[in-house]
């Protein structure tokens, strides 16, 4: 296989993420994403209603460090009036184009659509009740609270839900994430790496992802001179639902002997994805294959 255009003539290239939620108006979250790379730095901030509607009421890019070409800026403040669901990325592609800097930006925005899907709206008091009691409390507040949840991944599907009272399942969800104080900053806050690093005759793949609720750190070895997969493996100390959330993870070894190929991402998402399998494990899989080119 290739060595990807981003390592260029170098053997690493790191990118790091750092995003949060804050609750700055009585209706609304703002979400801002911080991406950094060897090569440029941005920051977004994004004013969104929650679930069902993910409306953009304002958006606005700050370059950081690197070459941000103006349009991607200018593009991304268009972005009010859009909402945060299927089609995000096609929109945010045609409103920053492909100046320096635009990629990056697209990415943000992917990210900002994903916090978006970690806080809601909804009563103190129910909030309360829900994380007091069972994490089957907390799951049925989940299904309710966020409308693209059900059947989204394993443990949000009539499979996982079935679970329940089978086995110990602990969570860490607390009444903040459903009913966020007035005011309230950083009531969701996520960290990201994603790392491409040439060791011999592989590339090694590696992603990690802590915020409130979840804790992954994901290692790929890919064979440069044949393109397969020789090592997929992952740490997941910390789970929404830990004991069914913990189902889908073994599916990881099913990347073992892949070729890195056009056609990967697609073949991983049938895996990985979807009502069986986990929707973390695949999005970071996916964002490390997508900086492969």
């Amino acid at each position: 296989m290739q060595r990807p255009a981003l390592l260029g003539s170098r053997d690493r290239y790191e990118r790091v993420m750092h995003g949060w939620v804050d609750n700055t108006h009585d209706d609304a979250f703002t979400h801002t994403v911080r991406l950094t790379d060897d090569d440029r730095a941005l920051e977004v901030a994004v004013v969104a209603l929650p679930s069902p509607t993910y409306a953009v009421r304002d958006a606005r890019l700050t370059p950081l460090a690197g070459r941000i070409a103006p349009a991607v800026a200018e593009g991304f403040a268009r972005l009010t009036g859009a909402a945060l669901v299927g089609g995000l990325t096609r929109r945010i592609a045609e409103l920053v184009g492909g100046g320096d800097g635009a990629a990056l930006a697209m990415d943000a925005t992917i990210e900002v659509a994903r916090l978006a899907r970690q806080v809601a709206r909804m009563p103190r008091a129910e909030a309360e009740r829900a994380t007091a009691g069972d994490a089957l409390a907390c799951w049925t507040l989940d299904t309710t609270g966020w409308v693209d949840l059900p059947n989204s991944c394993f443990t949000y599907s009539e499979a996982g839900r079935r679970l329940f009272g089978t086995r110990t399942v602990a969570t860490p969800m607390v009444p903040d994430l459903y009913s966020p104080l007035p005011g309230q900053r950083k009531v969701f806050e996520r960290r990201k790496v994603a790392r491409l690093e040439v060791v011999g005759h592989r590339l090694r793949l590696f992603h990690s992802m802590h915020d409130n609720v979840h804790g992954f750190e994901i290692t790929y070895e890919i064979d440069l001179d044949s393109g397969r997969v020789l090592r997929a493996e992952h740490l997941t100390p910390r789970l929404p639902y830990m004991g069914i959330c913990s189902e889908p993870q073994r599916k990881i070894t099913t990347l073992l002997g892949e070729t890195v190929d056009p056609g990967l991402r697609k073949r991983v998402q049938a895996t990985l994805g979807g009502e069986s399998g986990c929707a973390q494990l695949y999005d970071l899989t996916a964002d490390l294959l997508k900086l492969l080119g």
